[in-house]
């Protein structure tokens, strides 16, 4: 088994009998050098994005005094995910201390966990370990509330302003940005947020230090990541793993021996072809060899089996019941994607008709108005430029 592949798991690990430890050691550091110590790890956001936490939480922290909010994203709704679901079932202290420690480093005395509607039975379960969490702080003298919100199940509100929207109970569609959530978030006031995976990484390398978090990752990739194992495989999954691995290394330990595509990143990322697993690493800006491809966590494994025409179908349908329908190039690209293929299978436009399609997801890239829209092309593209001839017959 390559490095690379050995479970990591620093995420799920009991690192102590004592509840809470890691945060009463933090609550006495200085935190000014808690966010060098961020900085200095090149933790990135686990969310997809990449955005540096350390960079993020210094612009709310720079922020004047005054009412200040802590985010979690628990939104977990895109296809292929469910590794937030397990943290919150298994180590739900890691996520509250996460979210303290980034409290104690911005000036926040508030916290929310905007959970996914599908979620709700975690509520019991999430509420007692926030009542725990509330005797601890005051005990530590520490005054941090932490208050769940629940989601209704769309998709969009995964995306940091339009969740916002929806915690201020409005319709849930993205912002404009600037300004960004860090200097106007929730109800106007600087506000970070972050995703469950991305705020126990944070509580991790205060844990560990950033020089033992940085021996994990490569490069601009450092640590290690979440990885839910879905589709094709024989190990379905959570899994701990470095950043950096290849997907010739990650097909040859979870695939099924007849791989023909991997979906890194969920229905919003990039379909990897066969020809070019040797080529492809998993993290951001750059990998070892080849290119680097960024994923929220979502690892779907198609072999031979699967018709790619039928995958990307599922995909164009999922979006266009997702869109929020605020921005043109969305609401309507997505319908036109969607009965464009559909009209190539059924023989009503040539195949050629596919080249105008993947000049509408260029426009949709440039012109969404979010991530959503923008993210449509990723699939899109790569499964018609790997696949084509599986979109004609």
């Amino acid at each position: 088994m390559s490095k690379r592949l050995k479970r990591v798991d620093i995420i799920f690990s009991s690192y102590t009998s004592e509840r809470y430890k890691v945060l009463k050691r933090s609550l006495k550091r200085d935190p000014e050098e808690i966010l060098q110590e961020l900085i200095n790890s090149g933790l990135k956001g686990r969310g997809g994005a990449g955005f540096l936490t350390g960079l993020k939480w210094n612009l709310a922290r720079k922020e004047p005094e005054g009412q200040k909010y802590v985010v979690c994203n628990a939104d977990e709704g895109e296809p292929g995910t469910f590794k937030d679901r397990a943290i919150l079932e298994k180590v739900p202290r890691k996520v509250l201390s996460g979210m303290a420690i980034c409290g104690k480093i911005i000036g926040a005395n508030k916290g929310y966990i905007y959970l996914r509607g599908e979620y709700k039975y975690l509520v019991p379960a999430l509420q007692k370990e926030i009542d725990i969490f509330k005797v601890y702080s005051e005990e530590y003298d520490f005054d941090f509330d932490i208050e769940i919100r629940l989601g209704s199940g769309a998709y969009v509100c995964g995306e940091e302003t339009a969740l916002l929207e929806s915690m201020e109970g409005k319709r849930g569609e993205p912002r404009n940005k600037p300004p960004y959530p860090t200097n106007a978030g929730y109800l106007g006031k600087p506000t970070v947020v972050n995703n469950v995976e991305t705020l126990v990484s944070a509580m991790m390398v205060c844990r560990i230090g950033s020089d033992e978090f940085k021996k994990l990752g490569i490069q601009d990739s450092r640590g290690s990541k979440l990885f839910s194992v879905s589709g094709d495989t024989p190990k379905s999954g959570i899994y701990d793993l470095e950043f950096g691995l290849s997907l010739s290394e990650f097909v040859n330990e979870f695939g099924d021996g007849d791989t023909k595509a991997v979906q890194v990143g969920g229905a919003s990322g990039f379909c990897v072809p066969r020809k070019k697993f040797d080529q492809t690493t998993v993290g951001y800006q750059g990998g070892l060899t080849g290119y680097s491809l960024p994923t929220g966590g979502s690892m779907m494994i198609f072999n031979s089996s699967r018709s790619m025409y039928n995958v990307l179908r599922n995909y164009l349908d999922f979006f266009a019941e997702e869109s929020c329908g605020q921005c043109t190039p969305c609401r309507i690209g997505c319908q036109q994607l969607l009965n464009g293929i559909e009209a190539i299978k059924r023989g009503e436009r040539t195949a050629n008709y596919l080249d105008q399609l993947l000049k509408l997801t260029d426009t949709m890239r440039l012109t969404s108005k979010c991530g959503l829209g923008q993210s449509v092309a990723n699939s899109f593209s790569s499964i018609v430029n790997n696949f084509r001839e599986e979109m004609i017959y």
